[in-house]
């Protein structure tokens, strides 16, 4: 299920996307299992100014969203942040990303998109999925250790998603139960995130107050 390295002259770029509010350990995790299982080059996060499966949701100013990213990525030379979507603002449709980021960097340039499980099972009713698709070179779905693909699995994602099956490649990772929804719910209530985010971005939190008045949605 993972292709390796064949042509050491392609840079290989590895893409995940999410409002990361905030980013957590869960993230960070997945995208180095990712970076190193199929030897990419950089692995970059990309915030979303407004996710649109998010419509209602409020998000937390793009400035704190930036600068908790920053800090988290710091110590990984692998790792960094593009603002793509963040100065297109409107909402944050992936397909438009990804051209973008194809006309940008031309067929030099090997695009991996990572999802998470749940995204994948739904990526037919995304916006424009042939179109995003067509974009990227690779498609990584992120499965638990000791995941065993069942039969028929592709052909019925191809049902779904024409072309999806050729570009998927499935990554086992290490699944934290740690989410963004409930982090925030966890410092409105007063309670503790410590060893759910890097220290950096858990100070961060507490020095500038985010989440403090609000309930998660």
């Amino acid at each position: 299920m993972v292709e390796y390295r064949q042509s050491p002259e392609k840079r290989r770029v590895g893409l995940i996307g999410g409002t990361f509010d905030p980013v957590h350990y869960g993230h960070l995790v997945i995208a180095e299992e990712v970076r190193t299982t199929l030897d990419l080059d950089d692995m970059i996060f990309i915030p979303a100014s407004q996710p649109p499966h998010k419509p209602g949701r409020r998000i937390s100013p793009t400035q704190d969203r930036l600068a908790m990213l920053e800090l988290a990525l710091a110590s990984n030379p692998a790792f960094s942040l593009s603002r793509i979507e963040i100065e297109r603002a409107g909402i944050s449709y992936t397909v438009e990303t990804l051209r973008e980021l194809r006309a940008a960097w031309g067929a030099g340039v090997a695009l991996y998109f990572v999802i998470g499980w749940d995204s994948l099972e739904e990526m037919h009713t995304w916006y424009d999925p042939v179109g995003l698709l067509a974009s990227l070179d690779h498609l990584v779905a992120v499965a638990r250790p000791g995941y065993e693909e069942e039969s028929g699995f592709r052909e019925r994602l191809e049902g779904q998603l024409a072309g999806i099956g050729q570009r998927l490649l499935v990554v086992e990772a290490p699944q934290m139960e740690i989410s963004s929804t409930d982090l925030r719910r966890r410092v409105s209530e007063g309670r503790s995130i410590k060893y759910q985010v890097p220290e950096v971005v858990e100070q961060y939190i507490m020095h500038h107050g985010l989440y403090r008045e609000q309930k998660a949605q």
